[in-house]
């Protein structure tokens, strides 16, 4: 039965002052003055905490580290047993004046769960693993979730090679070069059905459910489809003092136009699981005094729904070819990302109700409105996902903030977890 009690290892806790000192000593690395965290992929801020958590794994762990060919970090503590190891992560890498729990929570409550089964003399049957992914978050290169995708198979080198920093121009393949990975390598270094037994993964929610509730745990069923279009509208530069109205082709106001229809399609579905947003906006000359002849933007989609999202690009493309007649411009389009939605491991979903009810702990079961790298690991193995409240719903900001209390408590929950799953599991 789904909620029949099961003897928990009682006497098993996580250490809440270690991991807080964890979370706090990386959430110094990329801190800026507004207090938020500056940590892209590729950044120095970046490297000075791939260096850090090396080493506090090698102290944790008393193992070898590794960077595999997507430069995603991986360290861990070896089985009784020859069989495929269970794996616990996220990732480290933030948004810009980002917050200091959105990724680095799950890499550091799995190093704590991972560190106190070891200390605790636990002989698990599994080797037990933590990795932390590259990339996870949009970023200058416009690759997300690029560490998973790209070990699992879904980025292959080539696709890889045709990315650049948008401001630096630094070629993609340098920067995974430069964080120790290696993407020639990549098509021989791919985990594949079989290489893991099981992946969890511990984020905050970055939404209200779990806040709103007051419930310290939520248990993922499945995580939100993301399709990303970038598109290009090209009008005419012109003298912003000379050119009269009509005469214009501007296309910063051709992108307002379809900002606010792509905001009216989004409106139009009427559900909460439909979500879109235009975050990314770029303008050319970018000048005072000239009427903008280029703008470059992001769209994103977000939809458990294939059929739905099918409906909205039918009508984007009609606001579109309306817009580059009315307004006379030429507009492109290219989809960059095309994420279906991706149901959780049934099985895992089971243990965490068995002991979270043993625990006399409530939750919710919560859909993931976010992606996460949890979405690619499910391609090769039964993954599942916790999630821990987000103070008023605040992520992707410095006012990010999870209470220490409800961390234990999911961390608890996963130690927990990876015991029976270590016990049940071949």
């Amino acid at each position: 039965m789904e909620n029949q009690p099961i003897e928990l290892a009682t006497p098993i806790k996580i250490n809440q002052t270690r991991l807080k000192r964890n979370l706090f000593t990386l959430a110094a690395m990329g801190k800026n003055k507004q207090s938020g965290i500056d940590r892209s992929f590729g950044s120095p801020a970046d490297l000075q905490a791939r260096k850090w958590l090396l080493e506090l794994w090698r102290k944790a762990f008393g193992a070898e580290t590794e960077i595999d060919p997507a430069a995603n970090l991986w360290a861990g503590i070896e089985g009784r047993e020859a069989l495929p190891p269970i794996v616990l992560g996220s990732h480290h890498d933030s948004v810009p004046n980002g917050g200091m729990y959105d990724g680095a929570l799950g890499v550091l409550l799995a190093t704590e769960v991972v560190q106190t089964l070891k200390e605790q003399g636990t002989s698990p049957r599994h080797p037990l693993k933590v990795v932390s992914f590259s990339a996870e978050e949009p970023n200058p290169y416009h690759v997300s979730t690029l560490g998973s995708r790209a070990i699992t198979g879904k980025l292959t080198k080539e696709v890889l090679q045709q990315h650049t920093h948008s401001e630096t121009h630094e070629k993609l393949i340098d920067t995974i070069k430069n964080m120790g990975g290696d993407a020639a390598k990549l098509r021989s270094g791919l985990l594949k059905q079989g290489d893991i037994r099981a992946f969890l993964e511990c984020h905050i929610e970055q939404g209200r459910n779990l806040f709103d509730s007051g419930i310290a745990v939520g248990i993922v069923t499945k995580i939100t489809g993301i399709y990303r279009e970038k598109i290009k509208i090209y009008g005419e530069a012109n003298h912003a003092g000379t050119t009269h109205m009509k005469y214009r082709h501007d296309a910063l106001l051709a992108g307002s136009e379809l900002n606010t229809a792509f905001e009216k399609i989004i409106l139009g579905i009427g559900r909460d699981d439909v979500v879109g947003t235009i975050g990314y906006i770029n303008v050319r000359p970018n000048s005072a005094n000239i009427i903008p002849g280029e703008v470059e933007f992001i769209a994103e989609i977000r939809t458990p729904d294939q059929h739905i999202l099918k409906n909205m690009i039918a009508a984007l493309t009609e606001q579109i070819f309306r817009i580059e007649k009315n307004r006379e411009v030429r507009i492109e389009r290219e989809v960059i990302l095309n994420q279906d939605a991706v149901q959780m491991d049934s099985h895992i979903q089971q243990v965490l109700k068995k002991v979270l009810h043993s625990a006399n702990e409530p939750y919710l079961e919560i859909p993931s409105m976010a992606g996460h790298d949890a979405v690619h690991m499910a391609a090769i193995a039964n993954t599942g996902m916790v999630f821990v409240p987000s103070i008023n719903g605040k992520s992707h900001c410095p006012d990010e903030k999870t209470n220490m209390e409800d961390i234990e408590k999911a961390g608890n929950v996963l130690l927990q977890t990876v015991l029976i799953l270590d016990k049940e599991c071949d």
